[in-house]
């Protein structure tokens, strides 16, 4: 385990990202990964992890077509439809590098972003970063949404950060693959803010770009997304109040990470 106190050089990226029915976006996401993993001299190893979550359309084809000129690109996947949170879990399980940045496969999250956490990253600032969405890209209605959840998700775990539900994150990997994660749906993002809170490390915010998505059409439906979701952020603060009485008992079986000094204003 690199020593946190010593500024490194490089850092090896894994890309995890879920794909379901997404021919219009996939190809041209995977080549702007590739090109800023391949062109960043801050970046040393790097692979990229797509799972494939059963499409019905090109998606699949395309990524082996992508595969073929990316040696890099590792594809999983389904062969029937397990939802979101299913198939980000299974790309987060299949990566092996130091950090891992959890992306989506519509083009909405750019991942230049990253250019704002590798930095903090070297410095060695904490073990979780998390993407506030400057200007979200969402229509009106996923935009309440979002806010009402994230609203309810801070009050019911004591946090006050600013993009509860963003799925841009970057997790120190050891830590990212021992995460116990059950949604099944859209929800994954909202539940490894959750999971990561309630082991006792603190998210670090960084401000980022997203962008309107790059063709297609969502894989869930509004109405439906809305009432899991509120179903989810009750479940998961439920939990935290089991087990901040002690009712469950925290994970005993993840990972050590590294101890690092936290910053003033994250505290």
């Amino acid at each position: 385990m690199p020593d946190p106190h010593v500024t490194s050089r490089t850092v090896g990226i894994s890309v995890a990202a879920p794909a379901y029915n997404e021919a219009d976006n996939i190809a041209m996401a995977v080549r702007e990964w590739q090109e800023y993993l391949e062109n960043n001299p801050a970046v040393g190893d790097w692979e990229i992890v797509v799972c494939d979550d059963g499409s019905r359309d090109a998606t699949g084809e395309i990524l082996a077509e992508l595969r073929d000129r990316c040696p890099r690109l590792v594809v999983v996947g389904f062969e029937r439809n397990r939802g979101a949170g299913a198939a980000i879990a299974a790309a987060i399980a299949a990566t092996r590098l130091d950090w891992v940045v959890l992306l989506d496969s519509d083009g909405q999250f750019p991942i230049a972003n990253l250019d704002r956490v590798i930095p903090r990253i070297q410095a060695g600032e904490a073990v979780a970063f998390s993407g506030a969405r400057i200007r979200k890209a969402d229509g009106v209605a996923y935009r309440w949404g979002s806010a009402a959840s994230a609203a309810v998700s801070n009050l019911l775990h004591g946090t006050r950060y600013r993009d509860f539900n963003s799925i841009f994150k970057v997790v120190y990997g050891p830590l990212f693959r021992a995460l116990p994660l059950e949604s099944g749906g859209m929800n994954c993002s909202t539940e490894i803010t959750a999971r990561v809170a309630e082991i006792g490390h603190r998210w670090v915010e960084v401000p980022i770009e997203h962008r309107e998505r790059g063709g297609g059409r969502r894989g869930w439906r509004f109405w439906r997304g809305a009432c899991d979701r509120a179903l989810f952020v009750v479940y998961l603060g439920y939990r935290h109040w089991l087990l901040r009485r002690g009712v469950l008992r925290r994970p005993g079986d993840l990972p050590a990470v590294p101890v690092m000094p936290v910053p003033e204003e994250v505290r």
